[in-house]
This record gives C-alpha cells, sequence and structure tokens, in this order.
C-alpha cells in the first residue's frame, strides 16, 4: 500500500494475532490495488459490461465506496481512478514501473456505473472505467488488523498515520494523536486523546502531482482539479474504513459542507484550511 505499517501490543504473547493482523494489508492489496496488474480489482476492471463475480472483501469495499459516494454527492467517487491516471499517479509504489491501463474510460463516468447484484455478488461496470480504492482499502485494512487484536484490548495499528487505537497505552491513559501541520514539517497543529477510535487524515501534502501538473493525489471527480481551499482533513470515527474515506470526501466539499457531512454521518473531524484556519465538528475530542 505504499506505507509502513506498525502494530503495537501493551500486553504479552501477541506475537502470531500481529503476524495476522499485518497479512490482511497484504491480502486487502491483492484484492484491491489498482496498481498491481494480478489484483482482484483489476481483474474486475478489465471486464466492463459483464456481471463479474468477486470475493467478500471486494465486494464489500466496492458497496462502501459507492454509499459513500453517494452519500457525499459524487465528491466522494470511487471512478476516479481514469483521471488519477492521466494526472500522473499511474506507477507502482515499489518499483516505480508504470502501469498499463485497462480501459479507456469516458470522462463522464461516475459511481452510477457501478451496478451491485448482492444475491450474486456480483459488480457489472457499465462502462470502461477505473476503481480507485485508495480511500477504501487501508481503512479496511485497519478495521481488519483490529479486529485480529481486540481480544488483547490495548493496542495501536498505525498505517503511514491513519490509526486504530484500542483501549490504552503502556502507561494507562487514552492514546495521544498528534496532527500533523500541513505546512510546517515536523511540527503538529492539534493533538487529541482517543480510545477504541480510529483516526484518518487526508492531506494535500501527501503526494504532490508528479511532473509539472498542478495540484495533488486529492481530486474532486466532478471537476478534475484538487480542491483549492482545504489543507488536512482528520476524522476520528469507530471505523478506519468510514474515517479514511469521509476525510478524503470531506476535503473534496471544503470546510462547511465537509463538516456538515461528517455532523451527518455521526463522526468528529478537524478541517485545516488552506490558511490554516482549524474547523471542528462540535464533538471534537478535548
Amino acid at each position: 500500500m505504499g506505507t509502513v505499517v506498525t502494530i503495537e501490543v501493551t500486553g504479552a504473547g501477541a506475537d502470531a494475532a500481529c503476524d495476522r493482523a499485518l497479512e490482511w494489508f497484504r491480502h486487502v492489496e491483492t484484492h484491491c490495488s489498482r496498481y498491481d496488474e494480478q489484483s482482484e480489482l483489476r481483474q474486475l476492471t478489465a471486464r466492463a459490461g459483464q456481471a463479474v463475480p468477486v470475493s467478500a472483501l471486494l465486494f464489500e469495499a466496492v458497496r462502501f465506496a459507492v454509499a459513500v459516494a453517494e452519500e457525499s454527492g459524487g465528491a466522494f467517487d470511487p471512478t476516479v481512478g481514469g483521471l488519477m491516471e492521466r494526472r500522473g499517479f499511474d506507477r507502482e509504489h515499489r518499483t516505480g514501473r508504470r502501469i498499463a491501463t485497462t480501459a479507456s474510460p469516458d470522462d463522464d463516468v461516475t459511481y452510477r456505473d457501478v451496478l451491485l447484484d448482492v444475491a450474486r455478488r456480483s459488480i457489472t461496470l457499465r462502462r470502461p472505467l477505473v476503481l480507485d480504492l485508495g480511500a477504501v482499502a487501508k481503512g479496511l485494512a485497519i478495521d481488519l488488523a483490529a479486529r485480529e487484536l481486540e481480544r488483547f484490548g490495548d493496542f495501536a495499528v498505525n498505517a503511514g498515520g491513519d490509526l486504530y487505537l484500542g483501549g490504552r497505552n503502556a502507561e494507562g491513559e487514552a492514546w495521544s494523536v498528534g496532527i500533523r501541520h500541513p505546512r510546517e514539517p515536523g511540527a503538529l497543529i492539534a493533538s487529541l486523546r482517543v480510545s477504541d477510535q480510529a483516526v484518518c487524515t487526508s492531506g494535500d501534502y501527501e503526494r504532490l502531482a508528479p511532473g509539472d501538473e498542478p495540484g495533488h493525489h486529492i481530486l474532486d471527480p466532478r471537476t478534475g482539479a484538487s480542491p483549492p481551499s482545504v489543507a488536512s482533513v482528520t476524522v476520528v470515527s469507530p471505523s478506519a474504513m468510514l474515517a479514511d474515506a469521509l476525510a478524503t470526501a470531506a476535503f473534496v466539499l471544503g470546510p462547511a459542507a465537509g463538516l456538515a457531512l461528517l455532523a451527518r454521518m455521526g463522526v468528529e473531524g478537524l478541517i485545516v484550511t488552506t490558511d490554516l484556519t482549524c474547523q471542528r465538528t462540535a464533538g471534537w475530542p478535548s
């Protein structure tokens, strides 16, 4: 997934569970990566117009992504993959090798071109398109890893700064989380303490567009451009998959509509604008 994953368990005897938890990241990548030509997602993308039976893991990831797209009015859209490729985000993170595209998507594809058949657990792509589950898959893997570790009570899963924090830290306190300052390397713009919650951040500093392209890796699917008003969004939620996706959706929507979405979905969030104003939901943890 192009990131470092670390696990901390405060109790003893968790080695086997940690191994299983880490394996979920490899497993999710095998099913959900658009950079791996052998992944289940890429195989699905290559079969536009067909009802393709898929694994339970991929079906639920796509179904979740489509639901968030609907809830956000298309600000979040898993069919943004073709646009991402055209913007230069088309290289495998481990090797730097450019991936071979499997479709020539139309400019106006949306999540409405993804048809889900729950009874048959199949997915039909109505037109050629490229699915991108980047804002869903890592959160899903974090949640699955956390499920492996929940019997130990006190643990932390950290996947490149996206977190699930179970119970308490080694000092018996709620876990302390620092929110990265989007413009000052090594500095924090906020901090919070959480227990049994996920904390996920989307920032404009994470991956800049390659070459001379303007913007960064977060694109508004409706315009094709990077949103201009937000520098980062952090979401606190019981689910990392939900926090991951809603951080991206709120980033695209902007401060006012983004906070409204987070409140409607029952999660807490911090939106940092490009002028470094911090805007929070009413229940943001102290």
